[in-house]
């Protein structure tokens, strides 16, 4: 919102330096975008559209340095029969009020002109510059028809018929539909309600007589109207955010006062001012305790009549506080802990003391799923990862590769643009496109994790998705080489260890998005199957097209995964993890190197191991697998290193002969495995 401080000065006489204004206002939550000479721009939040006007800035200047403010104006009385007819035919418009006058188009007066310049608004001619300049003036958004072009003299507010169209002022034929709120003369919509005019009505040097409307609409009617059509007017803007519903015929007045003041017509007869449903005032009460408890200090009692009286509430004292009346153009208040804030803005938060108030009950315990994304944050950027926050809307064609069956993907009834037109069915799109982000800008290392919301025709899924590409984190030992499935599956190992949940990988090639051959599906239960047994994510590595098709070098390798929490047990996290002591008594590592067939998965070997091995076992972990000479075809090395533990005593070497026996045994029984050297 530009303001030109000449102009707030006609309400208000604050001093002739935009510089010192700005600065007091911001010192009230008002966001300063610039300060251009003796213009001020404000950033002025959704939720107060009142100030969308340079009234209701000077309102708020008039509280800020404790001077009168004037009345707004509003016109004087018209009086004789209505000018138009109008009626109301739909609850989306809350009051109509329209009038007619005898006009002569030309240039607006340079004052006018120079004053609607300032404030960012190109003039047009004297009438339209009028219900512009009412607009930002009093923040309330108006229209001028011709009403030579008008189907007779008739205005009516409905609903759109099915494919109804209308030419807008942007010239642009436009298809409505039953949900949108037009305005109409006897035959065709002649404007879409609180977004734009139509063409066929439009002022031009040839009108004589206008019909001028300024009326109120239902905010949610404008906003899903304005979306659907892709249209964001300064009407708009306003009426979607909640304009004044008393504004209407007093904005009106104003309108055909200033086309009279500067010689551009003359009011034909009355006004008609359609109000189906009056306007009633919202009352709220301000506890003088409530208000010392929030703001940690208390307010004078002078300062707070002062502040809301100044800002156009109607406070009345009380034996314990105030009693309240809300104004119809504060949409934003509703409630004591609103007025709490305006006391609090104005009398300055700089000046409250930097104390917390006392904690009188003990906060809610954390919810589990909270816990356990706090948990998987702080251990996957303990192993060197970056979180990333991404869109959850995205390109189809982005979305369609990361689905599985049928391919179908949730789509957006009314985008913002193609670029959003459905909801993710994958994290990974958008890491994806984070991942090629940072290479571009920063290094060819980059290890991103998120936690979201994918979205698929059955429901929403909260998942944890890891892409990872470059090297290996630095080793001592040297170059650790690239990352690779395993890294990715290194990942699925520590969020199952975050979890309290086993989660075991298994090759897949069910996943279209990975390459065929280097993909795992994620389980977590039993590894040997049973009701416990459940799919909750995969791992793998992207295929290249997806990664160079995103624009990414060939050869540039990203591996990932991505799990769905909500099939975990998250009761693991919420409960005490059970610690277990140093062991009191050493271990005895075995070594063992099998020719095994080089289809079989060494999940499947380390199954038949663990389901055979004494308890005493504690740990299995592959160390080499080598295929080449020496090696049967067919089948491959595979070497693991066990590890026996007992907690109450010292193993023997028989002891731990006899179980490395029972699993050799099980190993050649169940998949041909042979003992190298035998």
């Amino acid at each position: 919102m530009k303001l030109p401080l000449d102009w707030m000065r006609e309400f208000v006489e604050v001093p002739d330096n935009p510089a010192q204004v700005a600065e007091r206002l911001a010192g009230c939550g008002f966001e300063v975008a610039s300060v251009d000479g003796a213009v001020i721009d404000f950033e002025i939040t959704a939720n107060r559209p009142d100030c969308l006007s340079v009234y209701g800035l000077a309102r708020e200047a008039a509280t800020s340095f404790d001077l009168n403010l004037k009345d707004e104006p509003s016109g004087k009385a018209r009086t004789g029969s209505a000018g138009i007819p109008v009626s109301v035919g739909d609850p989306g418009c809350g009051r109509y009020a329209a009038t007619v006058a005898d006009v002569t188009i030309g240039p607006s007066p340079a004052w006018l002109a120079d004053r609607l310049t300032a404030a960012g608004v190109r003039p047009i001619n004297n009438i339209v510059d009028v219900t512009n300049y009412v607009m930002l003036e009093a923040g309330h958004p108006m229209h001028a028809f011709d009403a030579a072009k008008l189907a007779g003299p008739e205005i009516r507010v409905r609903r759109a018929r099915k494919d109804e169209s209308l030419k807008t002022l942007d010239g642009v034929t436009r298809t409505l539909d039953e949900t949108m709120l037009v305005i109409a003369d006897r035959e065709r919509a002649i404007a879409v309600a609180g977004v734009m005019g139509g063409a066929a009505t439009e002022v031009s040097e040839s009108t004589k007589r206008v019909v001028i409307e300024s009326a109120w609409f239902v905010p949610t009617s404008v906003r899903a109207t304005g979306r659907k059509l892709g249209l964001k007017t300064e009407a708009s803007a306003r009426f979607e955010r909640g304009a004044d519903p008393t504004a209407p015929a007093r904005t009106l007045r104003r309108a055909l006062d200033l086309i009279e003041q500067i010689g551009a017509g003359k009011a034909v007869g009355g006004v008609s001012d359609v109000c189906p449903r009056p306007h009633e005032a919202r009352k709220t009460v301000l506890s003088r305790a409530r208000l010392a408890r929030l703001l940690g200090d208390r307010v004078p009692d002078n300062d707070v009549q002062r502040i809301l009286t100044r800002l156009g509430f109607g406070p009345t004292p009380a034996t314990d506080g105030w009693a309240v009346v809300v104004p119809a153009f504060r949409i934003d208040v509703s409630r004591e802990a609103d007025l709490i804030e305006e006391v609090g803005r104005h009398w300055g938060f700089n000046r409250l003391p930097a104390t917390f108030p006392p904690l009188r009950t003990p906060p809610r315990p954390i919810a589990p799923a909270v816990a356990r994304d706090r948990r998987l944050r702080r251990i996957l950027c303990g192993a060197g990862l970056q979180e990333t926050c991404t869109f959850t809307f995205m390109e189809r064609e982005a979305a369609q590769p990361f689905t599985t069956g049928d391919g179908q993907v949730v789509a957006i009834l009314n985008p913002l643009s193609e670029k959003f037109a459905v909801l993710r069915p994958s994290l990974l799109p958008g890491l994806l496109d984070s991942l090629i982000y940072s290479r571009r800008r920063e290094t060819d290392d980059v290890t991103l994790f998120e936690l979201g919301a994918a979205f698929l025709p059955a429901g929403e899924i909260t998942r944890a998705a890891w892409l990872l590409t470059g090297e290996r984190l630095s080793h001592w030992s040297g170059n650790a080489g690239a990352v690779d499935l395993f890294d990715a599956i290194g990942i699925v190992e520590l969020i199952g260890e975050a979890l309290g949940v086993r989660l075991t990988a298994e090759s897949t090639d069910a996943r279209p998005w990975f390459v065929r051959g280097r993909a795992a599906d994620v389980f977590a239960g039993s590894i040997g199957g049973g009701s416990e047994r459940r799919l909750v994510g995969s791992v793998g590595e992207l295929r290249a097209d997806l990664v160079s098709g995103r624009g990414l070098a060939q050869g540039a390798g990203v591996v990932g995964g991505e799990i769905d929490l909500a099939a975990l047990d998250t009761d693991a996290v919420a409960s005490i993890r059970r610690i277990d002591p140093l062991p009191r008594y050493p271990s005895i590592v075995r070594d063992l190197s099998l020719f095994v067939s080089d289809r079989l998965p060494a999940a499947d070997v380390r199954a038949t191991i663990r389901s055979t091995a004494p308890d005493t076992l504690v740990a299995v972990h592959e160390f080499d697998r080598y295929a080449g000479k020496g090696v049967p075809d067919g089948m491959v090395s595979l070497s693991l290193r066990l590890t026996f533990r007992d907690p109450a005593k010292t193993l023997t070497d028989t002891d731990v002969q006899r179980g490395v026996d029972a699993i050799v045994a099980a190993l050649a029984a169940r998949h041909g495995a042979q003992l190298r050297g035998r």
